[in-house]
């Protein structure tokens, strides 16, 4: 079995915000890690939505 860690590194789901405003069916997400000691806040970054067929901002979610 894996090793629980409880180390400083965790999983984020990053979701698109254009998307949700545009009313087109799908959801644009992605998984990542953030070091939660480093970016205690909510991370924002630019990822490709292949919906909408443009780099837009993802926000984490959770």
């Amino acid at each position: 079995m894996a090793k629980k860690s409880k180390g400083a590194r965790i999983q984020v789901i990053l979701e698109c915000t254009e998307h949700k405003n545009s009313g087109m069916p799908g959801i644009s997400r992605y998984i990542t890690t953030k070091n939660r000691k480093n970016t205690p806040e909510r991370i924002e970054l630019k990822k490709y939505n292949p919906i909408l067929k443009k780099y837009t901002v993802h926000k984490e979610i959770k």
